[in-house]
């Protein structure tokens, strides 16, 4: 196998005494969508905000491409290429999306000005690789659909070159369309060789999405298993019970 983009060895975290993320180990690779599950409170978004910088572990390790990483703050993590889509997708809504796709790091003319002219053109080249269908490039993201929405928070995340993107509940509240748009989404950079960190709590989704899926429990991690060899009753039966089935057999 290659050297995966991700390695988290023997993570752990707790707050007050209560062990929130317990000697965790995961690892993804390039063009691999992994999907975390769990019920709320499993450790699945503590283990994830470890990686993003948002948390500072309290031990274990994270690798990064084979490189030991060290991870304190959410500006640390996007220095190696990780994004993170939280699902309020963090969008200015009255401004543009090529306004959101620059915002806080507008390119500039040389006298100084914002250039609008250059941040749309550069907004038309990464939409026309993610999703050829975006045309509503003037509009205010308000008047955007929730897949629409999810559009430009990714192209955000992919135009500053994440190589690793963490996606927390990405279809949550969209339609049957809008998740099909999502999903094409995340086919095509997956395509494009970034690895994917998804966490949803709906297994029938995580089967179609996700290469493997990771279970987590009061905050352990109760395995990672290839999505073609495990059926979505071994998935509940993880999440629900704490016990793999493909371990067990």
């Amino acid at each position: 196998m290659s050297t995966p983009l991700v390695e988290m060895k023997n993570v752990s975290i707790a707050f007050g005494g209560v062990r929130a993320v317990d000697n965790v180990s995961i690892d993804l690779h390039a063009g691999e969508v992994v999907g975390l599950l769990g019920h709320n409170g499993a450790g699945k978004s503590t283990l994830i905000k470890m990686l993003s910088g948002a948390y500072k572990m309290d031990s274990g390790e994270i690798w990064i491409e084979g490189n030991k990483a060290t991870i304190n703050s959410p500006r640390d993590s996007r220095d190696y290429n990780i994004e993170t889509i939280y699902q309020t997708l963090a969008l200015a809504d009255n401004l543009d999306a090529a306004s959101n796709l620059f915002l806080g790091r507008e390119l500039t003319t040389p006298f100084g000005f914002v250039d609008d002219s250059r941040m749309e053109s550069e907004t038309r080249k990464i939409m026309a690789r993610l999703n050829p269908n975006f045309k509503k490039l003037k509009e205010p993201v308000s008047a955007l659909s929730g897949g629409q929405r999810q559009s430009v928070a990714i192209a955000r995340a992919v135009y500053f070159n994440a190589k690793i993107l963490i996606m927390d509940e990405p279809t949550a509240a969209l339609g049957v369309h809008e998740t099909a748009m999502v999903a094409e989404l995340i086919g095509e950079l997956k395509k494009q060789g970034l690895g994917i960190f998804l966490i949803s709590h709906d297994t029938r989704e995580m089967m179609e999405l996700c290469d493997r899926v990771a279970v987590m429990k009061n905050g352990q991690l109760i395995g990672s298993e290839r999505v073609e060899d495990v059926t979505e009753d071994d998935i509940l039966s993880m999440i629900i019970l704490g016990k793999n089935p493909k371990a067990a057999a």
